[in-house]
């Protein structure tokens, strides 16, 4: 006998270095990150509010299960990533969001990157230090 097909709403989130690829599942709002419950990924508050703000703003914390995928960068940039995933999936799970979305500014993706360090100076901006004797 063949296991009904579940109902998925995918979506990829960028941030800084870090990629998230993102499932929206019909449920009761548990989040998987790497395949870990998202209170043992994430270890501070911040981070877990910040993946929780799209769903709190289109009242559906306790309607999807969330699978994530991600990697690249750093804790932050990663839950930024996720962030921007779960609004893109939620577009296409609830209609009607997508205006409280981009009015929070969940849609648009946070182009600032870490600017290459430049030769002849120790980093982006920095340069060595001048002495004229």
């Amino acid at each position: 006998m063949e296991k009904p097909a579940t109902v998925q709403y995918y979506g990829t989130g960028r941030r800084k270095d870090s990629v998230a690829r993102v499932y929206l599942r019909p449920g009761d709002g548990n989040i998987v990150v790497n395949k870990r419950p998202v209170e043992e990924y994430f270890g501070r508050d911040t981070l877990k509010m910040i993946l929780r703000q799209p769903l709190e703003i289109t009242d559906s914390l306790q309607k999807f299960d969330i699978i994530v995928n991600v990697h690249g960068g750093g804790l932050s940039g990663q839950a930024g990533a996720i962030r921007h995933g779960i609004s893109r999936a939620l577009l296409l799970a609830t209609e009607n969001s997508r205006d409280a979305l981009k009015k929070a500014g969940m849609l648009t993706r946070d182009p600032r990157k870490v600017e290459r360090k430049k030769y002849g100076q120790p980093g982006a901006r920095k340069k060595y230090q001048y002495s004229k004797r």
